[in-house]
């Protein structure tokens, strides 16, 4: 396992450093990374600043994992099976649905890196999940939290779920989540110095509080 993590932080350093390195720092272009709890309004947020900050924007989310799919040759439903779940060993290998082709997670990092990579080269990008914070330096890096109940509400009316049900669901993807990243990146999402700006949604701050804020933060570090 240690040489599997080697190997990814090896790829990290390659990925990282060539695209934004001093020589080549007169061409970071913007890019707004959105970190998020389960139902707590992230992709949301994401669209309305993108459409506050105007047509060149654009966010990336389900399309990180159709780029990464056809990246590495497999199907769209094996790598919605690895992305953002509990992985109990970093070479845990997953098999598609015909069994005949297979991916291991140091196979979804390596792809991962790369279109992340790609994104942020273009720039005017908002990416939403995937850990990409810890892939772009010169990223505003943003993590939307919420008020559980809010959470719990919002999971029930858009996942048809009973109020227990909801709860147990959220707890589970934030499990996931968590631990997705950790074994990813070796880091917690949830320590706030990861971030610029963390932005708690619910009672006292809607979905446009947060876009307005995000918009400012972005207009400030990026000169727009």
């Amino acid at each position: 396992m240690k040489k599997i993590i080697d190997l990814i932080n090896k790829n990290v350093e390659k990925f990282t450093l060539l695209p934004f390195g001093k020589k080549n720092k007169n061409k970071e272009l913007p890019v707004i990374t959105i970190s998020r709890e389960k139902r707590a309004g992230g992709r949301t947020t994401a669209y309305l600043v993108a459409k506050k900050l105007g047509k060149r924007w654009q966010v990336y989310h389900r399309e990180i994992i159709d780029q990464i799919a056809q990246e590495a040759k497999l199907e769209k439903k094996l790598v919605e099976e690895i992305d953002e779940r509990r992985l109990g060993l970093v070479d845990t290998l997953l098999a598609d649905f015909f069994g005949k082709r297979y991916m291991s997670l140091n196979d979804y990092y390596k792809n991962l890196t790369k279109v992340i990579c790609q994104i942020a080269q273009r720039g005017y990008a908002i990416i939403v999940g995937r850990g990409a914070e810890y892939l772009i330096p010169h990223a505003l890096k943003v993590r939307i939290i919420g008020d559980f109940e809010q959470r719990v509400i919002w999971s029930m009316e858009y996942d048809k779920l009973s109020r227990k049900k909801a709860i147990e669901y959220l707890k589970k993807l934030d499990e996931e989540r968590i631990s997705f990243i950790k074994t990813l990146y070796k880091h917690d999402p949830q320590k706030a110095h990861h971030y610029d700006l963390v932005i708690k949604i619910g009672k006292n701050l809607s979905i446009e509080d947060a876009a307005s804020l995000i918009v400012l933060a972005a207009k400030r570090r990026f000169g727009l």
